[in-house]
């Protein structure tokens, strides 16, 4: 198992697009994923759980990998995270 915490740095914060894009991105890795977001499990395979945690720009989350590919995993969900998807 291995996490990261990570701060949004994207001015809008997990809204649909980036929150669309992650679950895709998560759905590509066999191994569990997880993220946290003020003490809450955040469900990863649906968008609309993304978005009803309502996570701002400034805000830390940590994502859990666990499984095969976990390092792969985390490495392109932090990324996308840090790099603020792209925005």
């Amino acid at each position: 198992m291995v996490s990261k915490k990570v701060t949004l740095v994207n001015a809008q914060g997990f809204h649909m697009r980036p929150a669309d894009d992650f679950v895709n991105a998560v759905k590509k890795f066999p191994c569990k994923v997880t993220m946290m977001h003020n003490g809450k499990s955040v469900n990863l395979m649906n968008k609309m759980f993304i978005i009803a945690s309502a996570i701002k720009c400034g805000q830390e989350v940590e994502i859990i990998c666990d499984g095969p590919e976990e390092e792969a995993a985390l490495a392109e969900l932090t990324g996308m995270i840090e790099n603020g998807f792209g925005e």
